[in-house]
């Protein structure tokens, strides 16, 4: 198991990190009442983490997109496959992401939202790849800077699987997974 994969943050170290965003975060917005958007499947389980660590009043709200298709990496291209039903006009907007890779994906959507019309918009995103980035842009609260590697583990998949795992792990042997792609579950059951 460990030579296709191995722990690059352990379920402590986000549970820790998790805590610091929610404190940052619930400094910056106490007085406001702001809109979390999530984008399914992969940022829900931070997402889920984040809100019970804010103190103050927000809305959870969901969009799905497709952006990778059969493809490891995001290439740009989406199209929006469940958009929001709330209404963003004059509203402070906190995108919740799993990942910021090369930012053309996290790009389209924020133009998206901001043709809404909110007051404010910010990202924060448990893993930021920003030594991939391509598009120019922020992001305002970041778990952790990630290495350029592929990582699955706390909403993050690999084609489905292992969202459900405790930890991020970074995969050293992708063609590994990809030709067993059970290689990992006998991590799943790790306390």
């Amino acid at each position: 198991m460990m030579e296709v994969a191995s722990v690059l943050y352990g379920r402590e170290d986000i549970r820790r990190r998790v805590e610091e965003l929610g404190r940052a975060i619930t400094g910056d917005y106490a007085e406001r009442e702001p809109v979390l958007l999530s984008v399914l499947k992969g940022g829900t389980v931070f997402l889920a983490d984040l809100i019970r660590q804010l103190a103050f009043p927000l809305e959870v709200h969901f969009m799905a997109i497709s952006r990778y298709g059969d493809a490891e990496e995001s290439l740009g291209r989406v199209q929006i496959l469940l958009d929001l039903d709330v209404d963003l006009t004059g509203r402070d907007v906190l995108l919740v992401e799993d990942i910021v890779d090369t930012g053309l994906t996290l790009s389209y959507l924020l133009s998206v939202l901001r043709s809404r019309g909110p007051a404010s918009i910010e990202v924060c995103a448990l893993l930021d790849k920003a030594i991939r980035r391509i598009a120019p842009l922020s992001v305002r609260y970041a778990g952790f800077d990630c290495p350029d590697r592929f990582v699955v583990g706390y909403g993050l998949d690999f084609a489905e699987r292992y969202r459900n795992l405790a930890d991020i792990l970074a995969v050293e042997d992708l063609r590994a997974l990809r030709e067993d792609p059970d290689a990992l579950v006998p991590l799943l059951a790790a306390p």
